[in-house]
């Protein structure tokens, strides 16, 4: 057997090995050449898998270790009956992380506390029902916006968009859609940050398009937001240069890369192609997670008298500082246009190892207070000391 993977799905070739040959190949690059010959393919967000890509290929599994699947003509797979595989939820938890650190970082920055503060959810899947349930341990008020879901369960807890128009924060967490009902394409339009109430902040770690690059830098000139978080971006790897140097907090579509994700998506599509195959699969989670960088978290006697929110902020910032991300993606204004896009690449390729707050014990001394149950919450182990 033969398999084409992105060489950025991590452990990818020792996982799949021990089932034939594994050629390696940076997710832009692969070819029809390349997969001509191939029996599976596994690709991450930026391989568009059609059928300019596998016509005449003998191709027959095809697996994205990412959440979303627009990438991928699924229709073309399902014509030409091969087999595919998605990853769904594998990062949700690292997006949701994310999402905390940044909103965190933005208290900090602009000098207010997030509880009682309202976050609106567009899209309450497995990243925004985690977001929802994060937001709400720090005391934040959720607004859940998911039309599809609002049909289909008919939950009152589903509010209608004008209410997340209300919101401070209004946070993406879409699929990318492009027609239909539910089409996302360009969701955040014009109109969309007209109705933002004067003064939120908006984040977008879904996809690029899902917003519309001119009406957020219109909304941002004329001052109607107080910040903006982008992780995704249009036209990537080549984005807004002008964009990026306003944006608050800025990082190169990283949002879903904890490693806990990474191999948690690396193990789903492992799974799903031996099952294919009919192959016996022996390798599990165990096998590529190394023990965390931080263990555990001993709360000094000066830190615990800060304010509530500042220690939780510190506490993410020891596990994942996003301001090392948004000042490495920053350096992307200081290469030669021509360059930008692989620089934007190398970012995402070289991506230090970032795990997941449920790897951290934190001691407190007391783990029924309310900064015990916030950092549960938002994913910790609590320790008494």
């Amino acid at each position: 057997m033969k398999i084409v993977a992105d060489q950025n799905i991590p452990f990818v070739e020792p996982c799949f090995a021990h089932l034939g040959e594994v050629k390696l190949c940076a997710g832009r690059k692969i070819t029809p050449d390349l997969v001509a010959d191939a029996d599976a393919l596994l690709v991450r967000s930026v391989t568009q898998v059609n059928s300019a890509l596998l016509a005449g290929s003998r191709v027959r599994f095809v697996a994205t270790a990412t959440i979303g699947f627009e990438h991928i003509d699924r229709d073309y797979l399902n014509q030409h009956s091969i087999g595919f595989s998605s990853a769904p939820g594998s990062n949700a938890n690292s997006v949701a992380e994310y999402i905390i650190a940044a909103l965190l970082a933005l208290g900090k920055k602009h000098k207010f506390h997030l509880a009682g503060k309202s976050i609106g959810i567009v899209g309450v899947g497995n990243v925004g029902s985690r977001v929802a349930q994060k937001c709400a341990a720090l005391g934040m008020t959720t607004v859940l916006n998911d039309p599809p879901l609002a049909r289909q369960t008919g939950d009152p807890k589903y509010r209608p968009i004008e209410e997340v128009f209300n919101c401070d924060f209004v946070t993406l967490h879409t699929p990318l859609t492009r027609e239909g009902q539910d089409k996302t394409y360009h969701l955040a339009d014009d109109a969309f940050f007209a109705r933002l109430k004067k003064g939120a902040f908006f984040l977008n770690t879904s996809r690029g398009g899902v917003m519309e690059t001119h009406a957020l830098k219109k909304a941002m000139h004329e001052k109607h937001l107080a910040g903006v978080v982008l992780d995704v971006w249009e036209n990537e790897p080549h984005i807004d240069g002008h964009l990026l140097a306003r944006v608050d907090l800025s990082t190169p579509h990283i949002a879903g890369y904890s490693f806990d994700g990474k191999v948690a998506g690396l193990m789903m599509i492992y799974q799903a192609l031996c099952q294919f195959f009919n192959l016996k699969a022996t390798h599990t989670i165990a096998d590529f997670l190394p023990k965390p960088q931080v263990p555990e978290i001993r709360l000094t006697a000066d830190q615990l008298r800060q304010f509530e929110e500042q220690i939780i902020h510190d506490v993410v910032q020891s596990i994942y500082a996003i301001n090392r991300d948004d000042f490495n993606t920053r350096e992307i204004l200081l290469q030669e246009p021509a360059k930008r896009g692989e620089f934007f690449d190398m970012l995402r390729k070289n991506y230090p190892e970032r795990r997941e707050f449920q790897n951290t014990g934190v001691f407190v001394p007391d783990t029924r207070s309310s900064l015990a149950r916030k950092l549960a919450g938002i994913g910790f182990q609590i320790c008494q000391g």
